[in-house]
């Protein structure tokens, strides 16, 4: 038999990513929703940038830590974002080797930032409620800044091993990847060697990561509900779970998406190669689409600001 249809190489100069298997008739009409949501992420997260930076009444920590998330969501985004419509528009479909491990690297990276900052946001606002009298003396900016350098160190160490994995394997079989963006599970699953390794870290850094955040974040939830509940009026308690509302409803917007992408690419295979894409995609555009849209509704101070700007743009 010839072996002109086989190929044979060991980490591959470039791979191939197809964008949406099976859909790609329809890549031009998938990019529109996928570019609003892009625009919206990077026009929402650049106002709460510039809202914090202006308003001194916001100079507090639990805004330092949203502009932490505000940046982390700017890069998540665009981490992936203009490959994908480049797939789209341009059918642009190469990506050299090491761009996509640098792809994986940051994906994975911000990904357990991202988490991070929320276990902090969670912290800020148990000090809030259970101690609001001591919260300017415990949270103070040195505090802040190491909370926020602590949470970049863990993601650094925890995501750091990716690339080195995806690097060793030999790659065989093909250089094609079923997705609109280098992900470890579907670019590993191209590599003609037992990747029970690369599979086990990533089951490693899930429990680790998102998994132990998850778990900081209900243990300070409940704290924080107890604390509501010994309240004595029904007004505080009200006011209390009012200054909760934006944190829990961003929370929900990353968590729920991440595990169930997460999950369906561990023990999703029968399901469909475009459903993983479109998941995947999900997955990092919602949150940091839906994360300034939350807290410029939900929080007062913001809502003024942004008011007053347009109140000056329209005198």
């Amino acid at each position: 038999m010839s072996d002109s249809n086989t190929t044979n190489f060991t980490n591959p100069s470039t791979f191939i990513l197809l964008g949406i298997p099976g859909l790609e008739a329809a890549h031009v009409w998938i990019s529109i929703p996928f570019c609003i949501m892009y625009i919206i992420a990077i026009l929402g997260n650049l106002t709460i940038l510039f809202i914090v930076k202006t308003e001194p009444r916001l100079h507090q920590p639990m805004y330092y830590f949203l502009c932490m998330l505000a940046i982390t969501d700017l890069v998540l985004s665009t981490s992936t974002l203009p490959k994908m419509l480049s797939i789209f528009w341009f059918n642009s479909r190469e990506i050299k080797f090491s761009a996509c491990l640098a792809q994986i690297f940051f994906v994975y990276c911000f990904s357990v930032i991202e988490s991070g900052i929320f276990v902090a946001m969670a912290f800020d606002r148990y000090v809030a409620i259970c101690h609001p009298l001591r919260h300017s003396t415990i949270l103070t900016n040195s505090v802040v800044a190491k909370i926020g350098l602590a949470v970049l160190l863990r993601a650094v160490m925890l995501t750091l091993p990716y690339p080195f994995l995806v690097r060793q394997w030999p790659y065989c079989r093909t250089n094609i990847i079923p997705h609109t963006h280098c992900e470890n599970i579907p670019v590993v699953k191209l590599a003609c060697a037992d990747i029970s390794l690369s599979s086990s870290y990533g089951l490693f850094e899930l429990l680790c990561g998102e998994g132990l955040d998850t778990f900081f974040i209900a243990m300070s939830y409940f704290l924080i509900l107890r604390a509501i509940f010994n309240l004595p009026t029904k007004e505080s308690r009200l006011k209390a779970f009012g200054t909760c509302g934006s944190h829990v409803c961003a929370i929900l917007a990353f968590y729920v998406p991440g595990f169930f992408f997460s999950f369906t690419q561990r023990f999703g295979q029968n399901l469909a190669l475009y459903f993983h894409a479109l998941i995947g995609n999900v997955y990092l555009l919602v949150p940091p689409m839906l994360s300034p849209i939350i807290y410029g509704l939900r929080t007062k101070q913001i809502r003024e600001k942004l008011r007053l700007l347009f109140t000056r743009k329209r005198t």
